[in-house]
């Protein structure tokens, strides 16, 4: 039970910085706290104590399986999150070549 509320913790944290920083470096690091909460929170829900993976369980006992699809979830979540994460770092970038500030609210004022 612990490990889910860490994981809603997580996801409080992530989301508390998307909201309320203006600057663009935190909010992405709020994006990746956010998403490391949901890589969390899909692992812990196929996990079952004592169990085996599907390959290696006994076929008399499915309910001491683990079940493998939140795991591959995870492994694609992973790969499509590092790809958000290189755009947001691209657009950060070019933002503050264009702007010379990660501040929204300069970036906001300067419109141009």
């Amino acid at each position: 039970m612990g490990a889910y509320v860490m994981c809603f913790v997580l996801l409080a944290i992530g989301i508390y910085a998307i909201l309320a920083h203006r600057n663009l470096i935190k909010i992405i690091i709020g994006v990746l706290i956010a998403q490391c909460a949901i890589h969390l929170f899909l692992v812990l829900i196929a996990f079952r104590r004592d169990g085996e993976a599907p390959l290696h369980a006994a076929e008399d006992s499915p309910a001491l399986m683990v079940d493998p699809l939140p795991h591959a979830m995870v492994l694609t979540a992973i790969v499509v999150g590092l790809a958000t994460t290189v755009l947001l770092v691209a657009l950060a970038i070019r933002i503050y070549d264009k702007y010379g500030t990660y501040d929204i609210d300069k970036i906001r004022e300067l419109r141009g």
